[in-house]
């Protein structure tokens, strides 16, 4: 009904948004320009970096599909964004197939080691300081990447691994270039940095902050991308590779000299060859006709995403104010919160309602909470999703737990219309800070996403840590569909800011009508069942503010929130990819053919 013609309005718009940033040239030699939008034929990738990107698109114009070209566009992404992801992490991957018109996922998250209890990170009954659990081997889960890609090649690829992972191996061998957010974010790990040998060696070459413009190398990933290549992904869980990884993390290489307390973690041999992907449904809501595609738990982005499209859904967004949008797109993110909180962890150790939570009978008695004349107050009691109640809610409140805001996502589409949304990370930005010695890549702080103790004392806390227990995430890889094919797929990094990052852009594109790259490049808002609103500058700095606090609404300043990258399948078949215009450096949105068939 609301829908075509918003989506008309974005169609529109978007002839003028291609005008204005131009369509991607073929990658030529050197760093490929960043272009945040680009529209044709063959296929389409949108990733955080443009040598990625182009990795990508090599792929599918050489006649790989989107799974192919997902996992070379990753592996890319772990030599030019080392902090934010890599073969020492994990993620989710939700991948349309076509053929079958069948949305299928896979959990590649992190597990905790096989010792793991829920005082992981107490001592004397009291949780340590996050700084010292992000900065240690305890925080370290078995990486899940190397299998997750395992796993997508051999039941949807049509490549084998070792071709796809080359140009990520010439990338680390040769070197990228450096630029400003790549600099910033080593400047902003400096000190943990240099508490390590072997990262200071490789990631402050000369002992110095890597300059912009200049090359960066680094040839011990370009080793361990090769040996990959030829043994397999089973590498990274036995033998040489997976024991340096034991030995780093029982035993962290310290610098002698440091002062920082660097607890060792319990990962032993057997918890790595123990580790397995998930092949598991997606989640799934209907909004505004569509078909909405989620990562169900242990990520909690699938369930939190849906349960806020679903409280929107009785509201008529594309025709409400701005001010009126955003209270309620800040209203439905701080009750499905609430929720999450509440309900969601890892359905393997926890009894996870993940369908009643979805339910639009269950949304229907959580909006009713939803006042436009003024906010609701933080932190919010959850629901029961298996009794509901209009307006009520059960237990008592918990606030939303601290979860780092560094990943980074990929958005693939094929020309035979297969789709992968992909997000990955190692937690934190540097993740733990310690590299593999001899191995260049950086290990994972995933288990500090793990509750330290309960939220709040006396409430049920579904994310505490667990043998094998994978911590609960808000990676949001989306898929949309219409009639059975896709329409668009969204992701982003940021932490929890992910699912209000992800839930902005779907909204801002489905409802209000702005092309997908503008829905990107919106200010943002993050409502996390926080006592504040956190706002990007563009709404902190907007009439709007002045005009939702005066409905109640609280906030605070948040320079950046996400950095979200898109497909949308065009009605004359082109394939659009949108990335941002400015965060993280601006995002590099590619297609096999931007001037017309081939």
């Amino acid at each position: 009904m609301r829908r075509p013609a918003a989506r008309q309005l974005a169609l529109v718009a978007l002839a003028g948004a291609l005008v204005s940033t131009g369509a991607a040239a073929p990658p030529s030699a050197g760093t490929p320009p960043k272009v945040p939008v680009a529209a044709g034929y063959g296929g389409a990738v949108a990733s955080a970096d443009a040598d990625a990107s182009a990795a990508g698109i090599a792929v599918l114009r050489s006649g790989g599909n989107a799974v192919d070209a997902a996992v070379a566009t990753a592996a890319a992404l772990g030599v030019t964004e080392p902090y934010s992801a890599g073969i020492g992490g994990g993620g989710y991957f939700v991948y349309y197939d076509a053929s079958s018109r069948r949305v299928h996922t896979i959990d590649g998250r992190e597990t905790a080691p096989a010792t793991a209890t829920e005082t992981l990170f107490q001592e004397n009954g009291v949780p340590i300081p996050f700084a010292e659990g992000q900065t240690s081997g305890r925080a370290v889960g078995v990486p899940g990447t190397p299998a997750t890609w395992k796993t997508a090649l051999e039941a949807w690829g049509s490549r084998p691994l070792a071709p796809l992972l080359r140009p990520a191996e010439k990338l680390a061998r040769d070197g990228f270039t450096v630029d400003a957010t790549f600099r910033a974010q080593t400047a902003a790990n400096e000190a943990r940095f240099r508490d390590f040998p072997d990262t200071s060696r490789l990631f402050l070459p000369g002992g110095q902050l890597p300059v912009v413009g200049s090359t960066f190398k680094n040839p011990d990933l370009a080793a361990t991308y090769a040996e990959i290549a030829r043994k397999g992904t089973g590498a990274m869980y036995r033998g040489p590779i997976a024991d340096d990884i034991v030995r780093t993390v029982r035993t962290p290489p310290v610098d002698p000299a440091a002062t920082r307390i660097v607890r060792a973690g319990d990962l032993t041999a057997g918890d790595l060859r123990a580790y397995s992907t998930k092949r598991q449904q997606p989640t799934r809501i209907r909004y505004r006709g569509l078909d909405v595609y989620g990562m169900a738990p242990s990520s909690s982005g699938g369930t939190t995403v849906g349960e806020a499209l679903n409280i929107l859904e009785r509201s008529d967004l594309s025709r409400l104010s701005e001010t009126q949008y955003l209270h309620h797109f800040i209203e439905a993110s701080r009750i499905s919160f609430a929720d999450r909180g509440r309900w969601v962890g890892d359905p393997a150790f926890e009894d996870v309602p993940t369908q009643a939570l979805l339910s639009q009978r269950y949304a229907d008695t959580r909006a009713c909470l939803i006042s436009p004349d003024r906010a609701l107050t933080s932190p919010l009691a959850p629901g029961d999703p298996r009794n509901p109640v209009p307006c009520a809610t059960a237990g008592r409140a918990a606030p939303t737990t601290y979860e780092g805001e560094n990943t980074t996502h990929l958005t693939v589409a094929d020309r035979w219309g297969n789709v992968v949304s992909y997000t990955l990370t190692i937690e934190s930005t540097g993740g733990s800070a310690i590299t593999v010695p001899g191995r260049g890549f950086l290990l994972n702080n995933e288990l500090t996403d793990f509750s330290f103790a309960p939220a709040a004392p006396g409430v049920p806390d579904p994310n505490l840590p667990g043998p094998g227990k994978r911590p609960r995430s808000s990676m949001s890889p989306t898929i949309v569909l219409e009639d059975g094919r896709p329409l668009l797929a969204v992701g982003s990094p940021g932490g929890a800011t992910i699912i209000t990052t992800v839930l902005q852009t779907l909204t801002g594109h489905l409802d209000r009508g702005l092309p997908l790259v503008e829905a990107i490049a919106a200010p943002r808002a993050s409502q996390r069942n926080q006592t504040t609103t956190e706002l990007e500058p563009g709404l902190w700095d907007s009439p709007l503010r002045a005009e939702l606090e005066a409905l109640g609404q609280g906030f605070r300043q948040n320079p950046e929130i996400g950095a979200a990258t898109g497909v949308q399948r065009l009605p004359d078949g082109r394939w659009l990819a949108a990335a941002e215009k400015t965060r993280r450096g601006g995002g590099s949105a590619m297609v096999v053919h931007p001037y017309g068939k081939p």
